[in-house]
């Protein structure tokens, strides 16, 4: 069974290989194998700076364990961006590859987002994630950004699905 709770700052060491592993499976022919490991290269920077965003209650990280396995997260809170097209914005939402198709996302999405008008970016060519957010109200928007891991693209749902 699925459980979901809200990620406190002492589980930020084992976010980071949840978080590494995603990558590499979300990502994998996506982009470059060495843009994934530079990503996660300073694992001492990588859980001292998850450590303090854990204990940001005004942007709380989700996270789904199976039999205390930690298997997928999402983060939300108010919009980043300067002009954002509505007020608040999903930062990331993962699950492990072996529990894709199977309500995880779904349920982290619900945790984190709800109902609620929501932005995100997706990676260009992620179609599986494109499919899923579309599922879930959100479209395409026209938004772009250029990252180095590639570009993104912005998704937006305005209003309830």
């Amino acid at each position: 069974m699925v459980v979901l709770r809200i990620a406190v700052p002492e589980d930020a060491d084992a976010f980071y290989e949840l978080h590494r592993a995603c990558w590499r499976e979300a990502y994998a022919g996506l982009m470059p194998a060495e843009a994934i490991e530079r990503a996660f290269s300073d694992r001492v920077a990588y859980v001292e700076r998850r450590r303090d965003r854990l204990g940001d209650s005004a942007r709380p990280t989700w996270l789904a364990e199976q039999d205390g396995v930690a298997i997928g997260f999402a983060t939300a809170g108010p919009a980043r961006a300067e002009t954002p097209p509505v007020e608040f914005e999903l930062y990331g939402i993962y699950a492990r590859s072996a529990y894709w198709g199977q309500g995880v996302g779904a349920a982290l999405l619900q945790a984190a987002v709800g109902d609620r008008a929501c932005y995100l970016w997706v990676l260009d060519g992620n179609d599986r994630a494109i499919a899923f957010y579309r599922r879930h109200g959100f479209v395409l928007d026209g938004g772009r950004e250029d990252h180095p891991e590639g570009l993104h693209l912005r998704m937006v749902r305005r209003s309830d699905p």
